[in-house]
Formats: structure tokens, C-alpha cells, sequence
């Protein structure tokens, strides 16, 4: 069966919930519009869902213009995207870069939210990979791609099957084979190409509930079984843009090169 995008999913803000698109824009530095806002401590530090599994019931939605968020028991949250606020230094895994304040308003909605002080910002400046590659707030990497054929292997040894949001990929392929992306390098996608560069080490983020923000054992339990490599739990491949272009789901992908 020739392989097919089935899958774009784009993170607005930064550990919230993902948008299901049709069709996305690939950019030097990724998915337009992923990972461009961030909520962060007082002090810079970035804010996860490793930490505080109920930003998982944040619903972000973005057009460039108008950043609207929905959670349980809140008002929305319509936010006009601030240009001109204050730049401000913040730290991702230790790794320094800037984000535009958004402003009181949209501080003390999220506080209210999460209960504990906290800043939106809004990513600006440059951010380099180890490679050189751009990025806005993601943690390592532009891109996150995973067989569809991986997630219903690991279903099958689960006693309870788990959605594809747990892995919170950006790009999702039909036809390539259960972990088939751990042996590519280079795939077409429609007109674009992604490099494939690392394998992606999992954390308890994969183990809460997309929709509830419940925390359980799975997957990690199981996959620490059989996918633990190099001392850590693998499920995906981390990627960068090579070529930008438009993609729309049922784009066909093709194996460049492998490793």
C-alpha cells in the first residue's frame, strides 16, 4: 500500500492540546504556528504538562491574529496577539531564548487556570537546534512524524488501546510499516522534504489523558519492555524541514533515503 500523510496536527500553545488540521504550511522552522506561545513561571522557566498535567484540558486555537483558548470551567480566552510588549528572557531544557509578554489579562486567565502565577508569551528571536535548524518553543526539534503502523503495534500489547494524541506528533503516515520511521532519513511528503534525526525519548507526558488530564502507568509500562534504547523509551522520530511547501492530508510519501 503506497504510504500517505493521514495525520497534521499543529500545537499552538505549548503543552495545550492540538488542532487536527487538513491542510499546514511547513516552514524552516516547522508547522506554522506550532509551539508559538509558551506559559512560563515568573522567573522564565517554562511551563509542561510534566509537571502540571491539567494543561492537557487547554484548548488552543490560532489564525496569526487571535489566539482563543477553551478549558473546563473557564470563560474563553480571546486573546489579540501583543507585538509590541515586553521581550523576555526564558529558559526551555536549560536552553535560553526570548518570548513577547502578552499581558496581564492573559497572565491572570491562565494563573486562574492552572492555579499558580504564570506569563503567556508569544515566541520572537531565533532559536537553533544542536544542527543549526530554526525552532520556535518545541522542545528539541521542529517536527515529531510516527507510523500510524507503530501506534496499532503497541496497541496490540496493551490491554486498553491509546489515541495517537498521547504522542502529540505532528505529521502522522499510513503505509510505511510499524516503526518503519526509525530507518529513514529523508521522506517526501507531498512537495516537501523532512529529515528524520533522532529518535524520540518519551516521559510521563505520554502517560495523561488528552481529554481528562488523568494520569496512569501506559504507555510507558509496556513500551519500556521493548522499545528502550540508548537508556531511554523510544516511540517516534524527530525531524526537520529540508524542503517547505504546502501539505494537505492523503499527501503521498515517499522513502528518500535510508539509514
Amino acid at each position: 500500500m503506497p504510504a500517505t500523510l493521514t495525520e497534521l496536527n499543529v500545537y499552538p500553545l505549548k503543552s495545550g492540546r492540538g488542532t487536527s488540521l487538513t491542510s499546514a504550511e511547513l516552514t524552516a522552522r516547522g508547522l506554522r504556528y506550532d509551539r508559538e506561545f509558551m506559559l512560563v513561571t515568573p522567573e522564565g522557566r517554562f511551563l509542561s504538562q510534566r509537571e502540571l498535567a491539567p494543561m492537557a484540558l487547554m484548548r488552543p486555537s490560532y489564525d496569526g491574529t487571535v489566539l482563543t483558548v477553551n478549558a473546563p470551567g473557564m470563560a474563553p480566552l480571546v486573546h489579540k496577539v501583543v507585538d509590541d510588549g515586553p521581550v523576555l528572557d526564558v529558559i526551555i531544557h536549560r536552553h535560553d531564548c526570548q518570548g513577547i509578554g502578552q499581558g496581564d489579562e492573559a497572565d491572570a486567565w491562565f494563573s486562574a487556570l492552572l492555579d499558580r502565577d504564570c506569563r503567556l508569551v508569544r515566541f520572537t528571536g531565533r532559536r537553533a537546534t544542536s544542527q543549526g535548524d530554526e525552532l520556535m518553543f518545541a522542545d528539541r526539534y521542529p517536527l515529531l512524524v510516527i507510523s500510524a503502523e507503530s501506534l496499532a503495534d503497541l496497541n496490540g500489547r496493551l490491554d486498553e488501546p491509546l489515541p495517537m494524541n498521547r504522542f502529540r506528533p505532528n505529521l502522522v503516515i499510513e503505509g510505511l510499516g510499524a516503526y518503519a520511521e526509525d530507518s529513514v532519513r529523508l521522506l517526501r511528503v507531498g512537495e516537501t522534504v523532512i529529515e528524520l534525526l533522532k529518535a524520540c525519548s518519551r516521559c510521563v507526558l505520554t502517560t495523561t489523558d488528552q481529554d481528562t488530564g488523568e494520569r496512569g502507568r501506559e504507555p510507558l509500562r509496556t513500551l519500556a519492555t521493548y522499545r528502550t534504547i540508548d537508556q531511554g523509551i523510544m516511540f517516534g522520530q524527530n525531524g526537520t524541514p529540508r524542503t517547505p511547501g504546502p501539505l494537505a492530508l492523503g499527501d503521498p510519501v515517499d522513502i528518500l533515503e535510508a539509514t
